[in-house]
């Protein structure tokens, strides 16, 4: 028995394209925007990407309409 190759590759597939958008959202600017609020008090620092966030929600609000909306 056991679980075949197809969820391996799917997870795999899924950690090469988390990768990528890391990379791509690191060369736009995403997490260094105005509005991403960074804290230092002596050795905490505290970070809150706020405006960040709200890009990404709208971008992946925009592309899971586009792929799964209603027709």
């Amino acid at each position: 028995m056991g679980f075949g190759g197809r969820p391996i590759i799917t997870i795999g597939a899924i950690l090469i394209a988390t990768g990528v958008l890391l990379i791509a959202g690191a060369l736009l600017g995403i997490g260094k925007l105005p509005g991403d609020f960074i804290i230092k008090k002596g050795s905490a620092t505290f970070y809150f990407p706020l405006v960040s966030s709200i890009i990404i929600s709208i971008a992946l609000t925009f592309v899971l309409n586009v792929f799964f909306g209603k027709r």
